[in-house]
């Protein structure tokens, strides 16, 4: 890519909504009324992807099995519930998309959350201006770390693979941006490390960082040799 995006595609857990850890707890807690015992640590390393793929990575159990079904209706119960209401964006999370917008590019949501689920963290993220420009779990067939939502992605902005740059937190994110061609900058708040975000063009603490060094970015200046900033914490 050698000119300025025309469209940002936005992972929102993780990356504009600090919500990775309630999304663990509540799969494991749903897990847990199944009697199943799952390692937290583990299912928050599959954080990121969609319940088709985290359950049986972490669990042995196909979600659109009876039991599965069961397991993932009831997370979603349990995410709304007890956890989406205390939930928090990162620090100028909407600060960024609208900076973004004002750069004159689209700005898309590329998540993996149900939509029912998505609306709610656009709103908490100060983004609302995404929620009739955003390709959920629903617009594929296959999560993260396939590239079908990226593609959805690109098809609500009507742009091509090489006219986007992806912006997420988990290895799952930048592998499926990689996959649909697709350039990739990386956030550290996610939790994850930057040997795990390798592949990312550039990583950044979080949105906070990545707005303050926007005109630096490969999203202004695409041709720019951008290093992996170091985090200071």
């Amino acid at each position: 890519m050698n000119h300025a995006p025309q469209a940002i595609l936005f992972d929102i857990d993780g990356t504009l909504v600090d919500s990775n850890d309630a999304h663990a707890h509540a799969w494991v807690q749903a897990f847990a009324e199944a009697n199943i015992h799952v390692e937290f640590h583990n299912v928050r390393c599959a954080i990121g992807m969609g319940g088709e793929k985290l359950m049986p990575a972490v669990a042995g159990i196909e979600e659109d099995s009876p039991l599965g079904k069961r397991i993932s209706n009831r997370r979603g119960d349990i995410f709304k519930s007890q956890y989406l209401p205390s939930l928090t964006p990162f620090r100028d999370a909407g600060a960024l998309v609208a900076a973004v917008q004002a750069h004159g590019m689209k700005a898309v949501a590329a998540s993996s959350a149900k939509r029912d689920e998505l609306e709610p963290l656009l709103t908490i993220a100060g983004a609302t201006s995404l929620i009739d420009r955003s390709a959920s779990g629903d617009d594929a067939e296959q999560s993260k770390p396939d590239p079908d939502i990226v593609h959805a992605a690109l098809t609500k902005a009507g742009v091509d693979a090489s006219d986007a740059v992806m912006v997420g937190d988990t290895p799952y994110d930048i592998e499926a941006a990689t996959r649909a061609g697709v350039r990739s900058i990386a956030f550290r708040c996610g939790g994850w490390s930057d040997a795990a975000l390798d592949g990312a063009a550039a990583i950044y603490d979080g949105p906070w960082e990545l707005l303050a060094r926007l005109d630096e970015s490969l999203i202004a200046n695409p041709e720019a040799q951008i290093p992996k900033p170091k985090s200071q914490r």
